[in-house]
């Protein structure tokens, strides 16, 4: 059944892409370029993503419709093994497939049983959208990102259409009354999460975030030759200028990858911090020759400087200062330099600070002189003192 599946699906993919390019449907991945530099710039709208891309998987939950035949239609949940099991037909593999795939899938199917079947499909149970975010955020995995995931008409039963609309007609009334019975012409989007979302997920952006460098990875449908695609995008430029057209929608299998920078970026991280695209604060440790000690909570884009100044300032007996980061590959960045209070932000004396540094004032030789001698007359002092009160 899955090698029928395939070639059908294969068949099928010609007819839906010569019917995309007819009807102007969108292609979800596929960025669209900066605007041109103009008097007043107008940012280009979002790629939608539109059903015919779609793909069906395992936690799906369609209507099928066969026309006149109400014993035969129903609501049906592909299973975790990814068939759905329909009257007659009993288990069909569909997990790749689109919605219009489905429905031509399944027409070809009723042909055994039924004279002349028209098939009509209408998602209305979206499953959770899972993607992995990568690259250089706070916080790489998988994340379940959510989305609208009920379809308003699933409350009130199948959307039926006019007649002249089941034998092909489609207009773009119907359409736009339910976009995902007629794909092929809506441009109208799903609620589904978008980049943004996906970031936001996995922590926010690090100093070292290039979201200049962001790619986004997707499957294609069975119908358009299976595989993956690739978009690149420009994410800098959504919470710079608000382009949008940066901030595809993802689909249930994306991956989200964002480059990583040689360089501290540290312009890109005090605009992230404006938006909610990460934490606004972030906690590091400060220790030895300050006045508090402890852990400091410090906006996003802080430098080692501002870190002392929250633990109330060094100390007038100090030493050198000593930074420590530990990184995910399991390196270290360990150094010791001279405290430098008018070091710009960014420079080798006073770095650009990330959640989990560690900063430590050492002593100098003057202090730590008189801690050893304080060391050793300590005990003499309080026996001396524990003698006089007894005499």
């Amino acid at each position: 059944m899955r090698s029928t599946l395939l070639q059908l699906a294969g068949g099928l993919g010609a007819g839906l892409l010569a019917a995309s390019s007819v009807a102007g449907a969108p292609e979800p991945l596929r960025a669209a370029p900066a605007p041109a530099p103009s008097a007043s710039p107008k940012p280009p709208a979002p790629a939608p993503v539109v059903a015919g891309s779609y793909i069906l998987g395992p936690g799906d939950s369609l209507q099928v419709e066969l026309l006149d035949i109400p014993e035969y239609s129903g609501v049906f949940t592909i299973g975790p093994d990814g068939t759905l099991y329909l009257p007659r037909l009993r288990s069909l593999y569909v997990e790749g497939l689109t919605v219009p795939e489905l429905s031509w899938f399944l027409t070809e199917q009723f042909r055994a049983y039924v004279r002349d079947p028209q098939v009509f499909v209408n998602p209305v149970v979206f499953r959770p959208v899972r993607v992995y975010v990568g690259g250089e955020v706070a916080r790489p995995g998988y994340y379940y990102l959510s989305g609208e995931q009920a379809l308003p008409e699933a409350s009130g039963g199948f959307t039926r259409l006019p007649q002249a609309s089941r034998s092909g007609r489609l207009t773009a009334q119907v359409a736009e009354a339910n976009p995902l019975v007629a794909p092929q012409v809506s441009n109208r989007p799903l609620q589904l999460p978008t980049v943004f979302d996906a970031l936001r997920a996995g922590g926010g952006v690090t100093p070292f975030s290039n979201l200049q460098e962001v790619s986004v990875t997707r499957r294609q449908p069975l119908g358009s030759g299976g595989g993956k695609v690739r978009a690149n995008l420009d994410f800098l430029s959504l919470i710079t200028q608000g382009d949008e057209s940066q901030n595809i929608r993802l689909l249930d299998g994306d991956t989200v990858v964002v480059a990583k920078s040689s360089v501290v970026l540290r312009e890109q991280i005090l605009r992230a911090a404006e938006t909610n695209l990460s934490p606004y604060q972030f906690e590091v440790f400060v220790s030895g020759r300050v006045k508090s000690p402890g852990a400091v909570v410090l906006p996003q884009g802080s430098s080692l400087n501002q870190a002392l100044v929250a633990a109330g300032g060094p100390m007038l007996l100090r030493g050198r200062v000593e930074f420590v980061r530990f990184y995910r590959d399991g390196s270290t960045d360990h150094r010791q330099f001279g405290y430098s209070p008018g070091a710009p932000a960014g420079s080798p004396n006073n770095p650009v600070l990330m959640a989990g540094d560690v900063v430590r004032v050492n002593d100098s030789l003057l202090s730590a002189g008189v801690v050893v001698l304080n060391e050793v007359t300590g005990p003499f002092l309080s026996v001396y003192s524990l003698y006089s009160i007894l005499q």
